[in-house]
């Protein structure tokens, strides 16, 4: 299993701030981000947001990042700050 985690304002709009995804064979994180898309019109407008940012173990990267089971898939907004 995929452990999926929301942060900050994605958190509020979803309504949750984790869940689980079943692992597969060549999964990236682009693909996780088309699964949750399509589960309804909430889901795709949040997860089609250009400025969306993804982490994978705790580490950010780019949409192609391979995922495995066990790993761990953060989404959230861009980070601002002073």
């Amino acid at each position: 299993m995929i452990n999926v985690l929301f942060f900050a304002r994605l958190r509020e709009q979803l309504s949750t701030d984790r869940l689980q995804v079943e692992a597969s064979e060549n999964l990236t994180a682009e693909h996780i981000r088309q699964q949750l898309a399509s589960k309804d019109d909430l889901w795709a407008k949040i997860m089609a947001a250009d400025s969306l940012l993804v982490a994978v173990n705790q580490e950010v990267t780019d949409w192609s990042q391979q995922i495995k089971d066990g790993d761990e898939v953060a989404f959230f907004p861009p980070v601002t700050g002073g």
